[in-house]
């Protein structure tokens, strides 16, 4: 897997697709195209939701040990932040995916226990009228980090080669001055010193279908759901197409995407924090209390798109 740092601005990267019956999900079931998130979730769903878009862990992963470990990372990442603001490090972490991927929760247990005068999170809303009228990453480098500081993106300008695409808030030509512009505008980045870390999160269908029900369900979490997240299912085959295209297209050495497979919600925080402080390169670092990333969670952009990627 291709480590992070500023110094590393090499072109894009291409990567070959194998388009096969066998990279098909077997446990998957098709969706109905219209999901109502009112109605009882279907019994062949929820059984089918966890292992849904081959996920390879059997069962979820207890909570001592997911506690335990949360705490030795959350340790490290203290130890990690002291650096970025001792040598006036620069770092963006970018996080996109699926809706009801996990991309919440996995800022909140990174975010947890750092200084927020230090760690940023950013969450735009649509644009205004003003910002669209201005160069489409205008928006975004306004909130770039200063020395000594962390930004986390949730969402980002990748908003052009997802929703904004499938839903046609964009032409196919703006899109695709997106997917040429973008790793250009992450080089320069880069090569100004920014550390970029991109995640893309992703889950299978029927888990989608599950947390979409659970969170309508929930009074204290149904405010997260958008009249967008309500066509998610109806649209799985449009975002799978934009989202592959999306990784095959921006991938690259300066800015690398890495995929999390993310049906399990406290395998998906441990591991997002733990390839952080892997590739950020903090001279306290303990590797032995980081662990290892583990394989059947987290992969690269390449490897993702070699079996199958989000189709």
């Amino acid at each position: 897997m291709a480590k992070t740092g500023s110094s590393k601005t090499g072109s894009t990267k291409t990567h070959p697709r194998k388009k096969t019956a066998a990279a098909a999900d077997p446990t998957s079931k098709p969706a109905p195209k219209a999901f109502d998130m009112a109605a009882p979730l279907p019994k062949s769903v929820e059984k089918a939701a966890f292992a849904s878009g081959g996920y390879q862990h059997a069962g979820k992963l207890s909570t001592d040990i997911y506690e335990k470990e949360l705490q030795k990372l959350q340790i490290e990442l203290q130890k990690a932040m002291s650096w970025i603001r001792a040598q006036g490090e620069r770092v963006a972490i970018v996080f996109e995916g699926r809706d009801a991927a996990g991309k919440g929760g996995a800022i909140e247990r990174l975010t947890q226990h750092l200084n927020p005068r230090s760690t940023h999170l950013v969450a735009l809303s649509k644009p205004t009228e003003t910002e669209k009228g201005q160069w489409y990453f205008q928006r975004y480098v306004t909130h770039m980090p200063t020395r000594g500081e962390m930004t986390i993106f949730d969402r980002s300008w990748y908003n052009r080669a997802g929703v904004e695409p499938v839903f046609g808030f964009c032409t196919p030509a703006e899109t695709e001055q997106f997917l040429r512009e973008a790793p250009e505008f992450e080089r320069m980045l880069a090569r100004d010193g920014v550390r970029i870390i991109k995640f893309f999160l992703t889950i299978g269908r029927e888990m989608q279908m599950k947390r979409l029900s659970e969170r309508y369900r929930d009074p204290l979490a149904r405010w997260k759901i958008s009249p967008i997240d309500t066509q998610a299912i109806a649209k799985w085959d449009a975002y799978s197409r934009a989202y592959d295209r999306m990784l095959e297209t921006t991938d690259s050495a300066a800015a690398p995407w890495t995929i999390v497979r993310a049906n399990d919600k406290k395998r998906t925080r441990l591991e997002v924090i733990r390839h952080i402080l892997t590739v950020l390169p903090y001279a306290s670092q303990e590797q032995k209390k980081i662990g290892k990333v583990d394989p059947r969670v987290v992969i690269s952009a390449a490897e993702y798109l070699s079996k199958g990627g989000e189709e």
